[in-house]
């Protein structure tokens, strides 16, 4: 299964500079899990230790927000199309989220 993934530029290190990237799965969980195996470390950088997604990311399957279609169990087909996108926010906040996704602690 081909699920399109586009990549925010802050996470493009770990796609070697690609803008978008192929993975596979059949929810959300399935498919960073792939990506994590195709582009070691991006999956830390969008999910929590405890296992959700980071306040700070935003990710959208067919322009749909995941937080309303399941989170991380939201189902995915053939075709689908997943955008990551950063929270934007400002001041302190905005450095912190900044910071934790490129995994470092502020």
């Amino acid at each position: 299964m081909a699920i399109e993934v586009r990549i925010p530029t802050i996470l493009r290190s770990y796609t070697g500079g690609a803008k978008s990237v192929e993975g596979a799965g059949d929810t959300l969980a399935d498919l960073l899990a792939d990506l994590d195996t195709r582009h070691p470390g991006i999956r830390g950088r969008l999910i929590t230790d405890e296992g959700a997604l980071h306040r700070f990311v935003n990710v959208y399957v067919n322009d749909e927000d995941v937080r309303f279609i399941g989170g991380l169990d939201a189902k995915l087909s053939d075709g689908n199309n997943v955008t990551i996108l950063p929270a934007v926010a400002g001041g302190a906040f905005a450095f912190a989220a900044a910071a934790a996704m490129r995994g470092h602690r502020s």
